[in-house]
């Protein structure tokens, strides 16, 4: 049986029991934010659970190290629908101590593209198209300059309004403690 089939014949069972029904809520984040962090394995639980909130709480997007690269990107899209159509009225940006983007190694992506029949004409094309794929892939040095980066990104946004408060903390991806980093609220926010 394959992980898909697997998650097909739960899912089958939960419907038919009717497990849905307390999760029940609606789209609109009742405590008003949008999280955005680490799609670490170790956070899925953990996070939420750390924060005390519950499904329909808050809106969560998850991104490899909680990175918020680029300003008219999808995950900056997001938290504009999230802002602008779902009432968040703040942003928290939660990446982790002991992320895998802090390890990542650009050239050994590529290699590992290389041995699972990515055609290096491929990489070149992108390099030729001013794609600069080992850029694009490069992990951070520091979770907390990577995590202030993310915020100022967010920010300095033209499309986000002044009055919402950014905030940055990192979690323990082993006892789920929060570092504050960035106070949205002392930032001359809100």
């Amino acid at each position: 049986m394959t992980l898909l089939n697997e998650i097909l014949d739960f899912n089958e069972q939960f419907v038919e029991k009717g497990e849905y029904v307390k999760y029940r809520t609606d789209k609109f984040p009742e405590k008003r934010m949008v999280i955005i962090s680490c799609m670490d394995t170790r956070l899925v639980e953990l996070l939420p659970k750390s924060l005390n909130v519950k499904n329909g709480d808050v809106k969560i997007l998850k991104t490899a190290g909680a990175i918020v690269s680029h300003p008219f990107g999808s995950v900056m899209r997001s938290i504009l629908v999230a802002v602008y159509e779902l009432k968040a009225d703040e942003v928290l940006v939660i990446p982790h101590h002991d992320c895998g983007m802090a390890s990542v190694d650009a050239d050994s992506m590529v290699g590992k593209m290389l041995e699972r029949d990515i055609p290096q004409s491929t990489i070149d094309t992108l390099g030729a198209s001013g794609i600069d794929i080992r850029s694009w892939l490069r992990g951070f040095d520091d979770v907390y300059e990577s995590c202030k980066k993310s915020v100022e990104v967010i920010k300095g946004h033209p499309l986000i309004p002044k009055n919402i408060p950014v905030h940055g903390l990192i979690i323990s991806p082993d006892t789920g403690k929060l570092e504050l980093v960035v106070d949205g609220y002392a930032e001359g926010q809100k």
